[in-house]
């Protein structure tokens, strides 16, 4: 830094001391690049944009919403991930817009007209596993979104290879706060990117939304989910997108992450098709976003746990009444038929 610009920073930071109201534009461009903005996080950088004009030709700079990418997302500095990015409208920026907020459930009490057939030929998956604050996983995957077997078989994208796991810094222990801590301390990313549509999001919650461990072989499933609109439903129909990470504890007391999978669920459990999965994730993608809140996360797929759970009840009565119907008609057959041959006698 030149000797000029920092006589004009230190005499900006003087004059905004003794209430000079000095503006922060005053200071030379390459100071506030190099030793300001370059020291926000995402959500800083963006409001600071906000207040001038100036401010905004600064940190519309792709260089440093590519820092932060990379230091939010680390599977970002793949190369098949950088070149995507670098198609989207403003870059790293819009990127960052897309895959930071939570995608937020639409609400609508119509039904909604059929999609037009997608043009979407590969979705990438970027991940990234962390144990607080400590990257313990990163890959970057393609799947091919135009065959038949992908339009045609549920959909569902297995991260680890077979008999691949992943160490963690958690160890495993008998004293009932294991799946706890799993819960609070492992977070996972899941960005599914569209390079047609120049889009993405985040299909993954903040923190992990359900926690159980199996009874046998004392495994934990934590499962990142954000709750989705249905294609071509009302407002009462939704699905899950949802990150099934199967954790298991080694001789050692060390957990490893045996498994990681993606996939999205309709209301009765079922997993969509590729096609179907298409049009919920452009509809997320298209959608609005929300500030990132765990708890808001997890009290909304509590509730889409309440509907599941209503509608598979309703489902069961209405069986039941079926039965009932079928059972009462085929009783009185019997008692006609019965009726009819005594009487013919």
């Amino acid at each position: 830094m030149s000797s000029s610009s920092t006589t004009t920073a230190a005499a900006a930071v003087s004059a905004a001391d003794k209430g000079g109201g000095t503006s922060i534009t005053t200071i030379h461009p390459d100071v506030i690049q190099t030793h300001i903005l370059n020291r926000l996080d995402g959500p800083t950088l963006a409001s600071t944009s906000c207040a001038s004009a100036e401010l905004l030709s600064l940190c519309n700079d792709d260089h440093l919403w590519k820092d932060i990418c990379n230091s939010t997302w680390p599977s970002t500095a793949d190369p098949r991930v950088r070149d995507a990015i670098s198609a989207f409208p403003s870059g790293h920026r819009s990127f960052y817009s897309d895959a930071f907020p939570s995608a937020l459930r639409q609400k609508s009490d119509q039904k909604r007209p059929p999609p037009p057939p997608s043009e979407t030929s590969e979705l990438i998956s970027a991940v990234d596993i962390y144990y607080d604050d400590e990257l313990v996983y990163s890959k970057v995957m393609v799947t091919e979104a135009d065959s038949a077997w992908f339009l045609n078989t549920p959909f569902r994208v297995d991260l680890l290879d077979h008999k691949e796991t992943v160490t963690t810094p958690l160890k495993f222990d008998d004293d009932g706060t294991f799946v706890s801590r799993a819960r609070e301390r492992l977070r996972v990313s899941w960005v599914i990117i569209d390079p047609v549509r120049k889009r993405a999001v985040n299909v993954a919650s903040q923190q992990a939304v359900e926690a159980r461990r199996h009874w046998l072989s004392e495994d934990i499933q934590l499962r990142y989910a954000i709750v989705a609109a249905a294609a071509g439903g009302g407002g009462g129909d939704m699905v899950q997108c949802g990150v099934v990470v199967t954790c298991g504890g080694t001789e050692m007391g060390q957990v490893r992450v045996k498994e990681v999978s993606m996939q999205i669920e309709d209301m009765e459990g079922k997993g969509l098709t590729g096609m179907d999965s298409l049009v919920i994730l452009e509809g997320a993608m298209d959608g609005p976003r929300s500030r990132n809140d765990s708890k808001v996360e997890r009290e909304t797929y509590e509730m889409f746990l309440r509907t599941k759970a209503f509608c598979s009840e309703r489902k069961q009565r209405r069986e039941k009444g079926l039965d009932m119907v079928c059972m009462t008609t085929g009783v009185s057959i019997f008692i006609a038929v019965i009726l009819m041959f005594f009487l013919s006698r």
